[in-house]
């Protein structure tokens, strides 16, 4: 049963397609990711299916509800954890899950035994009497997880959900949005620049690029796409060079070049195949400053669609690839 569906849902901005004609659904009880980088327009996707944004053209429908003509019975139905921090940082944390249940109707009585079970659940007990703003960042990622599942929605919607936050309390986070969807039957679309959170996650994924979904599936069936292992050769210099080098020696079929210094491709024998590729660009006077290869990762499935690495704007492509490498040659 499909409880999330959108078809050639768009967005314009001044001209600008923030969102481009995506069509997509999503399973009841399926944790589904949105994956792509910073303004590939993942936010505005989920603004849109919760009602705060009006689609320019298309339509989307949740929990059977259409998101223009029916917002009030969408809202009803959904949560939503904002990448912003929308609590009121001078209540307590219990004060502020008191606000969410009362904005949605819901009695003292069982509002008050919601809020026990909740923050049992995110493990916040002993922090309800307590000022937000005394709150780590973990803490008020947890507490707003809470609050948008408050009035025990249908469906929740988690807009960079771990974004900011260390790897210890992401791991954390984690298993909550996990423990969510087993104990709860809570179906989950969340987005998320994050690879490893998407693998980790979510039952499929659809990968979004300058407003357009470029592919759609598991993250298994997507890494299927790219196959074979990858290898990375980052160099000081000549990297078209050595692009053409490897073409001509039958080491690499289609190798592509990332950012100005990294030439990537994949091959069925990455141990036996990066030496040689390192020897042929020593051979032609080619610094190799750095080189190993992996296991496909979704990180190589965006890489292999557009021929850029899925990174922010501030970190290199490489040192996203090196900090995953599972092989290793210099």
């Amino acid at each position: 049963m499909e409880v999330i569906e959108a078809v050639e849902l768009t967005k314009v901005f001044n001209g600008l397609k923030a969102v481009d004609s995506v069509s997509f659904s999503v399973r009841k009880g399926e944790i589904f990711g949105f994956l792509g980088p910073n303004g590939a327009g993942k936010t505005t996707t989920i603004n849109m299916l919760t009602t705060i944004m009006k689609p320019t053209r298309g339509f989307a429908r949740v929990a059977g509800f259409d998101v223009v003509k029916e917002a009030d019975e969408v809202r009803k139905r959904i949560g939503v954890l904002f990448q912003d921090v929308t609590l009121d940082r001078e209540l307590t944390g219990w004060e502020n899950m008191w606000f969410h249940g009362l904005i949605h109707g819901i009695s003292w009585r069982e509002l008050r035994n919601r809020i026990s079970e909740l923050l049992k659940f995110i493990e916040l007990e002993n922090w309800k009497s307590v000022q937000v703003k005394k709150y780590s960042g973990g803490m008020l990622r947890r507490l707003q997880l809470a609050a948008a599942l408050v009035h025990e929605p249908e469906i929740l919607f988690l807009d960079e959900p771990t974004l900011g936050l260390d790897p210890q309390t992401r791991a954390r986070v984690w298993d909550y949005i996990l423990g969510l969807r087993k104990e709860r039957g809570v179906t989950i679309f969340l987005t998320t620049h994050y690879m490893d959170e998407a693998e980790k996650l979510c039952d499929r994924v659809a990968i979004i690029d300058k407003g357009k979904i470029i592919a759609c599936g598991s993250p298994r069936d997507l890494k299927q796409q790219v196959g074979n292992d990858v290898v990375y050769l980052r160099v000081s210099s000549k990297a078209d060079l050595l692009i053409n080098l490897l073409i001509k020696e039958g080491l690499a079929s289609q190798p592509k070049l990332i950012g100005s210094d990294t030439v990537s491709f994949t091959v069925r024998n990455a141990h036996e195949t990066l030496p040689q590729a390192v020897s042929l660009a020593e051979k032609a006077g080619i610094r190799v400053v750095e080189a190993f290869y992996s296991e496909p990762t979704l990180e190589d499935v965006f890489l292999n669609l557009t021929g850029r690495g899925l990174r922010d704007e501030e970190a290199s492509d490489f040192e996203f690839f090196r900090a995953r490498m599972r092989g290793r040659f210099r």
